[in-house]
């Protein structure tokens, strides 16, 4: 396993407030109704709220200090009134805003998923596939605050918070100005804190990404790990990424635990003023004590939104940091992302024709170097040469997986580059080296190529590529769950439900990177006459290190440094000195010095 990870892309700098806050509101606007009926329902919610106050003066002064005991039951019913409304408005309000955050979430996933799909191969090789997965599901989750619950609130304790300081003005305004006073240094306190931990929130995301990308890797690959008794050294890798985590994690702790120790001060310097201020408005009759009790209820009203900052500030911290890492993959181009410029590829022939192709995967560091080839349709192009020469990054190009950086590929004649690549790759059928077999049942597996496939369809693919005996074997036959990556089949059979899967998709071209490579003497027999059925009539890319397996080829291509050396048939190449030659020999010597001594084998 790789020490450090494969990152998505290099640590970049968080955008400015106006892109977060125009991207923001853009969000927002997406979801405006449920939006605007949460804050009518809040309207609602705070309106009933602020009864109990005003009724407890009405308490104190009328009911109480004027005799009036006639109001006290009607006193109490608008209070229950205005304690049901706002019962029945806050129940409607959650319910609004969580079905509104939710469908938010789901949207973006979706979005996401769409395009995380159709990102180019190379994206996916220079990022860990744990990475993507926490882009797509936890960061999305960030935004709930921002449609949802959060922003209502915010505006709102905001819109109360305004309504009730003109009250407030009204009641005494000398002891308004001081409270709004220190309340504007806590609004202020926050905003700086807030600017403070974004970034910190930022890396926290990256960070986790980064430690789920790994786990995945290394949870995936379990059996190296215990194969090399690397459990350790995993740990140690997995403590190294949460000591990080956990760093970020204690820095946000202690700054918001700043704000709350803000805001206990800013509440106590408030009580005092109400106290000092209060008390000598009492004692000189400008202010009733239901007029006083009143005032100290609505400062209540009007500091809880401002102090709840804080706390909605974490959600949106954390959202606009989502947002920024969802940015990012957004922002990566996408295969078809030129798709409007090119043309759907119609029913091909099979012609392939590759002219004076470079590529690397570094574009300072070619691995192809001049590739000439021209395939012919139904012709069998076999590709050989030592580990490392191209053989497999040239078939990636013909599959479209890259893009060349010179030179063209031509399909019946057509530029590759202009053609849509979804419409390319249904006529294409592949079965490579490392097979992906999902984690579903046989049937699953096998109609992945063609969702549409019948039943007879499905078995005379199986009984094509020699999977049938073995299918028909199994405890739930077809319906068999065949586990993550494949786990409860043998190498032989993953092997064969591949080679079953390209025989279904009945393609124009044929990709075959060392498909027999994992089966037994008499399977393999059976699946080279399989494979030699599906041939006929089909352009066929052979990768083979095994030189018995494609003597039947149409054109041999040696392969070396990314440069191809030879070309011809098998005995034409057989009959020269060269590379070839000396592939075979060394295999036959090998097999022959097997066959003397199998006990060495």
């Amino acid at each position: 396993m790789g020490g450090g990870g494969r990152h998505a892309g290099g640590k970049s700098k968080a955008p400015g407030w106006g892109v977060v806050l125009r991207e923001s509101a853009e969000l927002m606007r997406a979801h405006r109704g449920r939006l605007l009926g949460g804050l009518g329902l809040l309207a609602i919610s705070r309106a009933a709220a602020l009864v109990p106050p005003a009724s407890a003066g009405w308490l104190l002064d009328r009911v109480v200090g004027q005799g009036r005991h006639d109001e006290l039951p009607w006193l109490a019913v608008a209070v229950v009134v205005a304690t049901l409304v706002q019962a029945g408005a806050g129940f409607a309000l959650s319910q609004l805003l969580g079905v509104a955050a939710q469908r938010a979430i789901h949207d973006l996933r979706l979005v996401l998923h769409w395009h995380v799909l159709r990102l180019p191969v190379a994206r996916f090789d220079a990022t860990q596939t744990g990475q993507l997965v926490t882009r797509v599901m936890s960061d999305a989750e960030g935004i709930r605050n921002l449609v949802g619950n959060g922003i209502v609130q915010l505006v709102g304790g905001l819109v109360t918070a305004a309504a009730v300081f003109v009250i407030l003005l009204w009641l005494n305004w000398q002891l308004t100005l001081a409270v709004a006073g220190m309340l504007a240094v806590f609004g202020v306190g926050t905003g700086f804190a807030l600017t403070r931990l974004r970034p910190v929130f930022r890396e926290r995301g990256q960070i986790q990404a980064e430690i789920t990308g790994r786990m995945t890797q290394v949870l995936g690959g379990i059996r190296a790990v215990k194969a090399y008794a690397a459990e350790p050294r995993e740990q140690e890798a997995f403590r190294a990424g949460a000591e990080r985590l956990f760093t970020r994690i204690r820095t946000t702790i202690t700054g918001f635990s700043l704000l709350t120790a803000l805001g206990t001060l800013v509440i106590g310097c408030a009580s005092a003023a109400l106290v000092l201020i209060g008390g000598q408005a009492l004692i000189a009759g400008s202010m009733s004590a239901g007029q006083l009790f009143t005032y100290v209820m609505y400062v209540a009203l009007m500091t809880a939104p401002v102090l709840q900052i804080a706390s909605i500030g974490t959600q949106f911290t954390e959202a606009f940091a989502g947002l920024d890492r969802i940015r990012e993959l957004r922002a990566q181009a996408t295969e078809d992302a030129d798709a409007a410029g090119r043309q759907p590829c119609p029913r091909l022939n099979g012609s392939v024709r590759l002219e004076g192709v470079v590529f690397g995967y570094d574009a300072a560091r070619p691995v192809l170097h001049g590739i000439d080839l021209d395939a012919g349709p139904g012709q069998t192009i076999a590709l050989v040469g030592p580990s490392g020469s191209g053989k497999t990054t040239l078939v990636s190009l013909v599959m479209g997986f890259h893009r060349p950086q010179g030179g063209r590929i031509l399909l019946d004649g057509q530029d590759l580059a202009g053609i849509r690549l979804d419409s390319y790759r249904r006529q294409l059928g592949v079965v490579l080296q490392d097979n992906v077999v999902f984690d579903g049942t046989v049937r699953d597996n096998l109609i992945f190529a063609r969702p549409e496939a019948t039943q007879a369809e499905l078995e005379a693919a199986a009984g094509a590529a020699a999977a049938l005996g073995f299918i028909g074997e199994m405890d739930k036959g077809w319906d068999t769950v065949v586990g993550e990556r494949g786990v409860k089949l043998s190498g032989g059979q993953r092997q064969r439900l591949a080679i079953a899967r390209a025989l279904l998709a009945d393609p124009r071209i044929l990709v075959l990177d060392e498909a027999t490579s994992a089966l037994d003497s008499e399977s393999e027999a059976e699946v080279q006459g399989a494979l030699a059925r599906l041939r006929h009539g089909r352009t066929t890319f052979v990768i083979a290190h095994r030189l018995s397996t494609i003597r039947s080829a149409d054109q041999i291509l040696v392969l070396e440094a990314g440069r191809i050396v030879e070309r011809g048939t098998h005995d034409q190449l057989l009959a020269g000195a060269g590379l070839y030659r000396r592939l075979h020999d060394r295999q036959a010597g090998l097999a022959a010095e097997l066959y003397r001594n199998p006990g060495e084998a």
